[in-house]
């Protein structure tokens, strides 16, 4: 796997699935909430399976 995001990308899906875990935890949005993992995973990760399909890259770093 090469990484294909970018640090503020990175930084972004970690916030982001953080939030809708913690707000499915809470029960204020349900379960559809817990979709959280998977941004809060590529985010730990760096990479991004859709990102690899559509030939998207925001990483800086060419591998």
């Amino acid at each position: 796997m090469k990484t294909n995001e970018g640090n503020i990308d990175r930084v972004l899906r970690v916030v982001a699935g953080l939030v809708l875990i913690g707000l499915a935890a809470t029960g204020t949005v349900g379960v559809w909430g817990w979709i959280g993992v998977v941004p809060l995973a590529t985010g730990a990760l760096g990479w991004c399976p859709l990102y690899t399909l559509l030939g998207f890259n925001t990483c800086p770093l060419k591998r």
